[in-house]
């Protein structure tokens, strides 16, 4: 039986909830303003509570800190791909080879996972990704070079994208 925990760990910008399936990432969200809003939707996903555990997600937050101290420019976690389905998926997956400290727009990413015309679903992907930050859908912009909403969130984007220009590519 798979053991779900879960853990709050601090980050520039802000909290974020981290769960784990066993020793896979399974979620990791950014608790703007409401966490409960957050474990509650994760836990009808699911269909169980996941454990409160402080040392759950222990490696992903302390590549969290090395990304934020500009020490790391990659991550590298095992990731629990069961709350992706189809092409969100295929779309999220092609967002993780957009490189550090660089964009790609929708249409390219939507290219990238074999759908050239897919530009929209690609956003769908993107705002509803499980794994935020560690897969950088961050680095998705529309195709003018704007950075769009983020979740809601555009400092937030802004932020990590300045961060990583900042750090060096």
């Amino acid at each position: 039986m798979t053991r779900y925990a879960s853990a709050v760990h601090s980050t520039p910008v802000g909290d974020v909830l981290l769960t784990v399936a066993d020793d896979h990432l399974l979620s990791l969200r950014v608790l703007h303003d409401d966490g409960e809003a957050a474990r509650e939707g994760l836990v009808r996903v699911l269909g169980v509570v996941p454990e409160d555990d402080p040392s759950a997600g222990a490696e992903t937050a302390q590549q969290l800190d090395e990304y934020f101290d500009g020490t790391r420019k990659q991550f590298d976690l095992a990731l629990d791909w069961s709350l992706t389905r189809g092409f969100s998926r295929a779309a999220l997956q092609a967002v993780c080879e957009i490189p550090y400290g660089e964009t790609a727009a929708y249409g390219e990413v939507a290219a990238m996972a074999g759908h050239p015309r897919a530009a929209r679903a690609v956003g769908t992907a993107c705002a509803t990704s499980p794994f935020s930050i560690v897969v950088p859908v961050h680095r998705v912009v529309r195709s003018d070079g704007s950075l769009g909403q983020y979740g809601g969130h555009p400092e937030v984007k802004q932020y990590l994208l300045r961060r990583e220009q900042e750090s060096g590519a």
